[in-house]
């Protein structure tokens, strides 16, 4: 009896640079986006502030002495 058996089917071992490149493309896009993230954040407007604003009004009166009229 003869047996025809294919040798087991090893996969292709992932190159070590092409990992770290992976890898290294990944940190660079997370660390863009934290920029991006960062300047949209600080590029928002102020929030509202409430100023209180106080002023002491004075009545017009006729000084005293003057008169007005004819």
């Amino acid at each position: 009896m003869s047996e025809s058996r294919l040798p087991p089917r090893r996969d292709k071992p992932r190159s070590a640079w092409l990992r770290w490149l992976l890898v290294a493309g990944i940190v660079i896009l997370v660390f863009v986006l934290g920029i991006a993230i960062g300047k949209a954040l600080n590029d928002a407007p102020p929030p509202p502030s409430t100023e209180t604003y106080v002023r002491t009004l004075t009545t017009l009166t006729d000084r005293p002495g003057e008169t007005t009229g004819p």
